[in-house]
């Protein structure tokens, strides 16, 4: 047998029920099953098990997520489970983004606005390359890897090899560079700059923080070196490298004068049909901006919004999906995909990328009635979900709470029900919504609970169904001497993180919240959660949500659950009955082995106290460095900041890396 190219780095052995859906996930895969279902309950290790799944299955990997956050929570595991694999991490490069827009009833265009991360715009050119030269790497992506990203075709064609001693000069690596879209800077460099000193190139790539200095003579490449980026240490001499394209939508020359002349046909099509209708408005609106961007991409390859010209660029017909992520990993002979999809959360991940398609082609159809865009610009678009699911293979979904359909089209449903740390599912009581004889309502009734639980060392947790109400409780629960803080959407993330760990280190007893509380957070501390109205059939009172939050008290010994219901509703019973089921086969299957199951007992990491520690070191330091006049330790001090930055960076950490790079622009300013 063939040695696997993934090998898992881990001090644990498969444990509970993850050695049996790691053998009957792994038995599906070789029997051909297109898809499956690991239906794994909170803190059974699910990742864990898929981990293992990959390294039996030895195939690149797709791993999608329903946000940017768990997508990097994700993939920083499967790097300490995969350390010398290529695990990268893919999602949207916008730190803000408002997309181009036409609101016919007030006449208002709202014209495209984005601000783009650089950072994640690199690591998103490591996905693609690694996808292009290796066959060892797992992509942990948002939902955005459905969305248009350029042809891998001719992102493959348009890359740059490099090697001593063959026939080059300043001049013509200079124009292959800006060819491939890399922008001539005299200052710092930035992934996908490059910088000529003399008879030296120095670039760095759109994928790495490294520079590659190349030093060329009258008509030969004499040398590559590999430079640390901050230090400037040559780290290697290589004697070839490959330089991939600054930006995904690429195109040749002769496919670029092709597009054009496909877009001036167009265009004129698109003028005569507006003008026999009388919309001179819309035929002058179009005509100007086409034009406008028909002569960037003549003169220097490229335009604002070149992706609504995408159809033309890469020659698809009408109405064809575009080329995205997917299309970038590899297919065997036959054309069928060769690698292994794993959809995540699929409960919150599938609708997502159900629902993708239907509002992107709206916005756009009304910019295109109105003469913002050409007709073909609506083929710059997600894929439809049929599109989606024809382009993954074999697929594992993985959730606590499958809907019907996974649970439908999956060829098997493996349970990963016992966790490893012999947990059960926490103990379930209804009680009434209002107060009657000597009860007196779901509040006062949550008060004398949560005191009991207080008292014992634990944290609780209420959930309400607005954030208004999230915030009322917790202002009540000043008032009658409970140490309370409410946690909900409109918090910024800084914020959000100081509040969940100044709740497990115990500042405050109670957190109150809304649906933020159901996936993703691990509270080891939480031994109680009430769950206020829920009765009120809907979104946040679904048999999934309630499952969800039930899973949120599942990592406590003396972790249990009250339901405040006046009635019982299908999704009460429902979630109540399954959540029995597992808690019985836990406790069953630890009366067996003889498992006593124990409070798991993770490190609270302060991330602001780190955050204010760095700040505190920083105005010391400079403090020092005042009094000495700066000198040479300033530069050095950046260089360490800058480390630090790409440090963070590189663990997806980049709340703390911008901070670091504010730090480090305020440190430059003495310079000046």
């Amino acid at each position: 047998m063939a040695k696997s190219i993934f090998k898992i780095n881990s001090p644990f052995r498969p444990a509970g029920d993850q050695p049996a859906a790691i053998k009957k996930l792994d038995d599906g895969l070789r029997r051909g099953l297109s898809e499956q279902t690991l239906l794994g309950v909170t803190g059974s290790g699910k990742t864990f098990t898929v981990a293992n799944v990959i390294a039996a299955h030895d195939k690149p990997t797709l791993v999608i997520a329903h946000n940017k956050t768990l997508a990097a929570q994700l993939a920083q595991e499967y790097r300490d489970f995969f350390p010398a694999a290529a695990v990268h991490y893919f999602v949207s490069y916008y730190d803000y983004y408002q997309p181009e827009a036409y609101i016919s009833a007030t006449d208002t265009y709202i014209e495209k606005d984005a601000q783009i991360n650089k950072e994640i715009d690199r690591l998103r050119h490591a996905s693609t390359q690694a996808l292009l030269t290796r066959r060892d790497v797992v992509v942990v992506a948002s939902v955005s890897c459905i969305y248009g990203l350029g042809s891998p075709g001719e992102y493959l064609a348009e890359n740059l090899r490099l090697e001593v001693g063959q026939p080059l000069t300043r001049s013509e690596l200079m124009r292959q560079l800006v060819t491939g879209h890399y922008v001539r800077t005299t200052a710092d460099l930035t992934p996908g700059t490059f910088r000529a000193v003399g008879s030296v190139v120095e670039i760095m790539p759109a994928s790495e923080q490294v520079i590659y200095a190349l030093t060329l003579g009258p008509d030969t490449l004499l040398e590559i070196g590999r430079l640390d980026f901050i230090t400037r240490e040559i780290v290697e001499q290589p004697v070839s490298i490959f330089i991939f394209p600054a930006k995904h939508f690429v195109t040749s020359d002769a496919d670029r004068r092709r597009a054009v002349k496909a877009i001036r046909r167009e265009l004129a099509e698109r003028l005569k049909y507006f003008e026999g209708r009388g919309e001179l408005l819309a035929a002058e609106r179009l005509a100007r901006r086409t034009n406008y961007d028909l002569a960037m991409i003549r003169e220097v390859g490229y335009c604002s919004g070149i992706e609504n010209y995408s159809r033309h660029l890469s020659g698809r017909p009408a109405a064809a999906p575009p080329d995205t992520l997917l299309s970038y990993f590899p297919r065997q002979a036959d054309g069928r995909p060769d690698f292994l999809t794993v959809i995540d959360e699929s409960h919150m991940t599938l609708p997502q990328i159900r629902g993708m398609y239907g509002g992107d082609a709206s916005r756009k159809q009304n910019l295109i009635e109105h003469g913002f865009r050409l007709p073909s610009a609506a083929d710059n678009r997600p894929l439809k979900f049929d599109e989606f699911t024809a382009r993954i293979g074999q697929v594992i979904y993985t959730s606590a709470t499958p809907d019907d359909y996974e649970k439908q089209r999956s060829g098997q449903v493996v349970e990963q029900i016992i966790r490893p740390t012999g947990l059960p599912d926490p103990k379930i009581e209804i009680k009434p919504v209002t107060g009657r004889d000597s009860y007196r309502g779901q509040v006062a009734d949550f008060i004398v609970e949560a005191e009991k639980e207080i008292k014992a060392g634990w944290r609780v947790i209420a959930t309400t169904l607005t954030k208004k109400m999230a915030e009322d409780l917790a202002t009540y629960l000043k008032e009658r001497q409970l140490k309370a803080e409410y946690l909900h959407s409109e918090i910024k993330t800084l914020e959000r993180i100081k509040i969940l760990t100044d709740f497990r280190k115990g500042i405050f007893d109670c957190l109150v919240g809304v649906n933020l509380l159901r996936e993703g957070l691990d509270l080891p501390e939480v031994s109680l959660i009430g769950i206020l109205d829920a009765d009120k059939e809907g979104f946040l009172r679904s048999e999934t949500a309630l499952i969800q939050t039930i899973g949120r008290a599942a990592r406590n010994i003396a972790g249990r659950v009250i339901l405040y219901a006046d009635r019982l509703t299908g999704s009460l019973e429902r979630a109540v009955a399954e959540t029995n089921r597992r808690r019985a086969k836990q406790i069953a299957h630890n009366k067996k082995h003889g498992i006593t199951p124990r409070t798991i007992i993770k490190q609270i990491k302060d991330i602001m106290a780190e955050i204010e520690d760095e700040r505190t070191r920083t105005a010391q330091t400079l403090a020092a460095l005042d009094r000495a006049a700066y000198g040479d330790d300033l530069k050095q001090l950046i260089k360490d900041k800058e480390k630090q930055m790409a440090a963070a960076a590189a663990d997806l950490d980049f709340e703390t890396a911008a901070i670091l790079r504010d730090e480090i622009t305020t440190l430059k300013k003495p310079i000046k």
